[in-house]
């Protein structure tokens, strides 16, 4: 076995990379929702200004069986790094993991990064899976927890219906695609690092960056070669302020879509817009990309308004996630 960096702009070892994550997600996870590879083909041979990766193989035989995801954030959390891990499913238990580990393990303290944290996932109240327990005895704690939350699409219009009837007086809902207007735009940006600021982080030693016009605009621009998106926001129609808004992804070339962001100002809570919005998204998606079948998003269970909301909505639980972290 030998752990080689990967070459970014390599697609055959990227093709590799992506089919070993396929494998052992499928295998592990009930509903797993995976990115494509043309999403990872963008993230890793035309990579963002503000995140560096570098990939990992474990080469058997001239194959690679294994991977490591590992990723640093450049001009914040500079102390800290990403780290996901992957075998697959015939060539575990023989200590490829741990070789990974080791060498991102190497890589990450060569950047004086002194504590990393990962994304593994466990059936909702059930055993350790086998990625919980090896992150556990690698000396990982469990940080955050959120639930992975599906539905199936289409929606039953009847329910739907009756969501709709709670209303939100008061308030109208615009819509657009991929790109905010510039109009919004500050307005935007203010909402999505108030989404940053309220996101629950358990115990995690990571900061959300702040975001700017700058740092909005190339999001969008790096989302779209992958993505579809479609943004629902609350204007209050008394004086045009924003009250709070719902971003949804849908990637190219599957079936799946992710709810991703829902939030209310604090200064416009109490009157459903988070249900508004997530009927406006729901709508536009079903509406305008009918082949997709389901629905999925994340939410910590903590989070009580959000959670009940969800589950009003349609949603159910698929799976927990650990959100897991060791530092030197």
């Amino acid at each position: 076995m030998e752990i080689i960096g990967l070459d970014v702009h390599d697609n055959e070892q990227l093709r590799s990379f992506w089919e070993v994550e396929q494998a052992a997600h499928l295998h592990d996870r009930e509903q797993p929702l995976l990115r494509t590879f043309g999403a990872v083909v963008s993230s890793y041979a035309d990579p963002s200004p503000h995140f560096d990766r570098e990939p990992l193989g474990a080469v058997v035989d001239g194959r690679i069986v294994g991977i490591a995801d590992l990723g640093f954030s450049i001009g914040d959390n500079e102390h800290h790094a990403d780290l996901e891990i992957a075998v697959h499913p015939d060539h575990r238990r023989r200590g490829i993991g741990r070789a990974l580990h080791g060498d991102a393990t190497r890589r990450r303290r060569t950047r004086a990064r002194t504590t990393d944290s990962g994304e593994v996932y466990s059936p909702v109240d059930g055993p350790d899976s086998p990625g919980l327990a090896f992150a556990k005895t690698l000396g990982y704690d469990d940080a955050h927890g959120e639930h992975h939350l599906a539905m199936d699409l289409p929606a039953d219009p009847d329910h739907l219906a009756t969501l709709a009837a709670s209303g939100h007086a008061g308030y109208e809902i615009v819509t657009w695609r991929n790109r905010c207007p510039d109009d919004l735009i500050d307005a935007y940006v203010e909402m999505r690092n108030r989404m940053n600021a309220d996101a629950p982080l358990g115990e995690l030693d990571w900061a959300p960056p702040t975001m700017d016009l700058e740092r909005v605009r190339l999001g969008e621009e790096r989302v779209g070669r992958s993505y579809d998106s479609v943004v629902a926001a609350a204007r209050r129609t008394s004086d045009g302020t924003m009250g709070g808004y719902s971003l949804t992804f849908l990637a190219h070339g599957t079936t799946e879509a992710l709810q991703d962001d829902t939030l209310v100002m604090p200064d416009h809570r109490g009157h459903r817009l988070g249900l508004a919005l997530k009927l406006a998204t729901l709508d536009i998606v079903q509406r305008e990309h009918p082949d997709r079948s389901s629905l999925h998003t994340w939410t910590d269970p903590e989070n009580h308004a959000m959670y009940v909301t969800n589950q009003r909505f349609g949603y159910r639980p698929v799976e927990a996630m650990h959100e897991m972290q060791r530092t030197d």
